[in-house]
């Protein structure tokens, strides 16, 4: 959406244990956001431009065996500051809040964090421990996105939230 509205977007998978974003819009994954962080390749080389005017990918990269030594480290916050001259818009898909640190490592060096939960899936006090965790570490909550919402047939969407 923000692409679509003339801005500069970077779409980061930093999951680096289970990265999805290079099966999602089909680009190579043999560069990315780990390769720049050890320094294997440059920004130039890892990001990948979408189907999409003004959105720009940087797919996880082979799988560091230290994910969360990697985004926490001088070379995340060097690349995070260097990124933020080249885009209007960063955004980090990170893993679970509940799994591992790294949403809450990432969280901490951004302006605002989106939280996604699952409808009829992700469990009141799981999505509650995750916002505690998320504010404890200084994030700044921006809202929730609710996946999979079950919609009765000829329910229309304005009047169904």
């Amino acid at each position: 959406m923000f692409a679509q509205q003339g801005k500069k977007v970077l779409l980061i998978d930093a999951d680096m244990r289970k990265p999805t974003l290079h099966y999602t819009f089909r680009v190579d994954n043999r560069r990315g956001l780990s390769s720049v962080l050890v320094e294997e390749a440059t920004l130039r080389e890892s990001v990948t431009k979408s189907d999409v005017a003004g959105l720009d990918l940087l797919s996880c990269g082979p799988i560091p065996p230290n994910p969360s030594e990697l985004l926490g480290s001088k070379a995340m916050e060097t690349l995070i500051s260097n990124l933020v001259t080249l885009y209007d818009i960063i955004l980090f898909d990170t893993p679970p809040v509940l799994a591992v640190t790294d949403a809450q490592i990432l969280a901490n060096w951004c302006d605002g964090s989106v939280m996604v939960v699952r409808s009829k899936q992700t469990e009141y006090d799981a999505a509650n421990k995750a916002k505690e965790l998320l504010e404890t570490g200084k994030a700044r909550l921006l809202g929730v996105v609710l996946n999979d919402r079950w919609q009765k047939k000829g329910q229309s969407y304005y009047y169904g939230y």
